[in-house]
């Protein structure tokens, strides 16, 4: 890293990083398992919830990608954290609107916190802090990896909460047709 303020956190980088890349491999492993079990979901339930959890985990690489840069100023990497963060949050409003219109789940409340909230939340403190990090540097910083690590929090507790739903409809299911 050219830019010492960011070569302290190179090792954080890395391991959110490979984490949030391992994770969207696994996601799609799962997604690949229960393509069989498609009465069980369909595709806008999908794009509903799978879908953003993989961008969630992809925004981790990207954040990590670009702290890890070699940038020779911090203005760049403001600029590239804060386009992420806005298409970030960008996306997020498309997946709240595609969650409330898709009709095979109806969302309660810790769905809106995990699958709108927090999103929101993170993207938004990944702009703003991205936008301040030539004039707060330490700070910004530290906001900057929180919210990578709550990207990867929200992707790891989103894809277990639809991997959950998904064999517990099953069988629920399973075992309605049974009696």
């Amino acid at each position: 890293m050219a830019n010492p303020h960011l070569a302290p956190w190179a090792n954080f980088y890395v391991i959110v990083g490979s984490s949030a890349a391992a994770l969207i491999g696994v996601q799609f492993v799962v997604i690949a398992l229960i393509s069989n079990l498609r009465h069980l979901t369909t595709a806008d339930s999908i794009r509903a919830f799978g879908t953003p959890t993989v961008v969630h985990l992809g925004a981790v690489l990207v954040v990590s990608a670009l702290i890890s840069a070699p940038w020779h100023s911090l203005a760049r990497a403001s600029i590239a954290l804060a386009m992420c963060g806005l298409g970030g949050l960008g996306y997020a409003a498309i997946a709240i609107r595609r969650a409330r219109r898709q009709t095979v789940y109806k969302p309660v409340w810790e769905d809106w916190i995990w699958h709108a909230i927090l999103p929101c939340s993170a993207y938004s403190a990944l702009s703003a802090a991205a936008l301040l990090l030539g004039t707060a540097t330490q700070t910004t910083l530290f906001v900057i990896g929180t919210a990578a690590l709550g990207f990867l929090l929200i992707g790891i507790h989103n894809a277990w909460d639809s991997v959950t739903h998904v064999v517990v409809t099953g069988l629920h299911r399973d075992a309605v047709r049974k009696e």
